[in-house]
């Protein structure tokens, strides 16, 4: 049977079709943009690549190639943050934001921006052209270790002391984060409004190199959470009567999610949306168990940001979209359509 009792589709016929998709999305990141490439150029530089085109070569392999894996790891690990978190909290509506990891990483990003001429200037011009991304995956995981901390007694981990932290960290950083607006300058309000706004733009093989490596931990990891998170389904209490250790389990998470997505938020600035609807879509079509909702995210939400870079790159050609901007248009409306049809029925 293709759809269960409930309605859900069989895990063999949605992960197949979604890599499909993936597939679809992965050659028009490679082909489309505003110098369009053909199928014989990519097949030249594979094959023959000391003969190809010098321009297709650098269009495909310096710009293009690293410009999809690093927005597929992106929108794969904001996915399974969001799929995490909503089954430790059991609440559909969390995502990365929730405990401060954005709002962190967007902090000190911005400092390195506005302050990058003052008291900062040594640190930014010895870090040269990694110095935003490495502050703001120190900053993003950073403030997950700081609730973590906050959250921690007596051994255990209070899940709603964590997200009152949360609260109290997104606050604090976005005041801090105003405070720095208000100083900048006009180049520096130009760069810090375009960061927020999320961007895939400035995506170079260096960028794999700092981000890559907590990225691919992150997905890599969280398949041994599956378990556990489908137990906190039915409640706190029956996480340990199963044998899983209760504390051990919302550290991991905790420190999955937000590893993964202060490395995620540094190489691309604020992405919003991906870990909130692409868990709760798949959530809609496979269930709720996560061996299966894990990777699906994880595919469904690669799929979906690189899809959205895409048209960010042709929908004003030439210029481009912010990708931020182009997921809030996407998932906007779509969540809202969902949660409309959901009332409805």
């Amino acid at each position: 049977m293709v759809r269960d009792e409930a309605g859900r589709l069989a895990p063999g016929i949605a992960l197949p079709g979604i890599a499909a998709c993936a597939l679809v999305v992965a050659w028009l990141s490679l082909t489309t943009g505003a110098y369009p490439l053909a199928l014989g150029d990519i097949v030249e530089v594979v094959i023959a690549p000391g003969e190809s085109d010098h321009v297709v070569r650098l269009v495909l392999v310096d710009v293009r190639l690293p410009r999809f894996l690093l927005g597929f790891l992106v929108g794969a690990v904001l996915a399974v943050s969001g799929a995490i978190l909503q089954g430790l909290f059991r609440n559909p509506l969390a995502d990365p934001g929730l405990i401060g990891v954005s709002a962190g990483a967007s902090l000190a990003a911005i400092a390195v921006i506005v302050l990058a001429g003052t008291w900062l200037g040594g640190w930014v011009a010895m870090a040269g052209n990694w110095a935003l991304p490495i502050a703001a995956f120190i900053g993003g995981s950073g403030t997950v270790f700081l609730a973590w901390r906050i959250a921690r007694r007596a051994g255990e981990t209070s899940v709603a002391t964590l997200l009152l932290a949360g609260i109290a960290i997104n606050a604090i950083a976005g005041a801090g984060t105003g405070l720095l607006t208000f100083y900048s300058s006009d180049e520096e309000l130009r760069s810090l409004t375009f960061w927020t706004m999320g961007s895939l733009g400035h995506a170079t093989w260096q960028d794999l190199l700092v981000a890559g490596p907590w990225l691919a931990l992150a997905l890599v990891a969280s398949p041994f959470l599956a378990r556990p998170l489908d137990a906190f389904l039915l409640g706190e209490q029956v996480v340990g009567h199963l044998g899983y250790r209760t504390d051990w389990v919302k550290r991991s998470a905790i420190l999955i999610s937000g590893l993964g997505v202060g490395a995620a938020v540094a190489v691309s600035g604020l992405i919003g949306f991906v870990g909130l609807v692409v868990p709760h879509l798949v959530r809609q079509v496979l269930g709720a168990s996560h061996k299966t909702l894990l990777p699906a995210s994880a595919l469904l939400g690669g799929t979906l940001l690189v899809g959205a870079d895409c048209l960010a790159r042709v929908i004003v050609a030439p210029a481009e979209l912010p990708i931020g901007l182009m997921m809030a248009l996407i998932g906007g409306p779509f969540f809202l359509a969902l949660l409309i049809k959901r009332r409805v029925i």
